[in-house]
């Protein structure tokens, strides 16, 4: 979902967007070609995060100073990782933060992104998992390649998905089955004429 600067909805796309069948651009934003193998790459946000930061904080007016230094330690200290089952997002000095989401828990993404960060080429990734929360799982910031990093999730969320399990009976425990199954029969039949017997007899003796 594309988001305006007042957070208004501009462009949705849904887990039905046909990259999530597996097919991938083979063009970057930049004109260039991409492979999917490419995005394993990305480890660093692009230096236009931090022009943004920049640019957020200078709004603050006087709180400039304050709130300039976290997020200064935050971009410079932001690390992706994207393997084979899923991905790490780490950040922080003093208080170190790491949230890893595997392929399979990914149930929606969606893109925003702010006037300053359309001005920049920036959009956030926000990754969605089936835990309940109304909030994003993770948020990837920073990246100018969003669409193919997008495009590359949607292919991992729908190879990982579960597929129908299949299962196989051969014959001899096919035969074992109904076997069991024909003696559960017969003694329930045994059962009941036991007991219409048993029924027969009292009523013969007026009881």
């Amino acid at each position: 979902m594309y988001a305006s600067w007042d957070g208004a909805p501009v462009r949705s796309r849904t887990r039905n967007h046909p990259l999530a069948f597996g097919i991938l651009p083979s063009m970057s934003a930049s004109g260039n070609p991409q492979e999917p193998e490419s995005v394993h790459r990305i480890e660093r946000p692009d230096p236009a995060l931090m022009t943004y930061y920049t640019l957020v904080c200078l709004l603050t007016g006087p709180l400039f100073p304050i709130v300039i230094i976290p997020n200064y330690f935050r971009y410079h200290t932001m690390r992706y990782r994207f393997d084979e089952d899923g991905i790490s997002m780490r950040w922080g000095i003093l208080f170190r933060r790491q949230i890893y989401l595997t392929y399979t828990r990914i149930q929606d993404i969606h893109l925003t992104s702010n006037l300053i960060e359309r001005w920049l080429g920036l959009a956030r990734i926000q990754v969605q998992t089936a835990s309940g929360s109304s909030s994003a799982e993770m948020t990837i910031e920073g990246i100018k390649e969003y669409e193919f990093v997008r495009d590359f999730l949607y292919s991992k969320m729908r190879g990982h998905a579960p597929g129908p399990e299949i299962q196989t009976v051969d014959s001899a425990q096919s035969a074992d089955v109904l076997a069991e199954v024909a003696a559960t029969l017969r003694e329930v039949t045994t059962e009941l004429r036991a007991l219409r017997h048993d029924l027969d007899a009292r009523k013969d003796r007026g009881v």
